[in-house]
C-alpha cells in the first residue's frame, strides 16, 4: 500500500482498483475451486464498496471546494 491514502491510513483508490482488477482477472480465467471463487467474489465486492466510498469522498471534497454560485458566477 502506498502512502497518501485517506486519513486513517486506509487503502488508496488506485490500490483498491488494481486489486479489484486482479480479482476479476482471476475469476474470469477460471481454474479455481468453488470455495476460492466465492472468496474472490467476496473480496471483489469489498473492494468495489471501498472504491465507491473513496469516489464519493472525492466528490464531496470537490463539491465543498467549489464556490457557491451567485450573481455573475456560474456553477462548474
Amino acid at each position: 500500500m502506498r502512502p497518501g491514502g485517506p486519513a486513517g491510513g486506509g487503502p488508496t483508490f488506485e490500490d483498491s482498483r488494481a486489486e479489484l482488477e486482479d480479482v476479476v482477472r482471476r475469476l474470469e480465467a477460471g481454474g479455481v475451486t468453488l470455495e476460492e471463487s466465492l472468496a474472490l467474489w467476496e473480496r471483489g465486492e469489498e473492494l468495489a464498496r471501498t472504491c465507491q466510498a473513496l469516489l464519493e469522498g472525492a466528490r464531496a471534497r470537490i463539491a465543498a471546494a467549489e464556490p457557491a454560485p451567485g450573481p455573475g458566477r456560474s456553477p462548474l
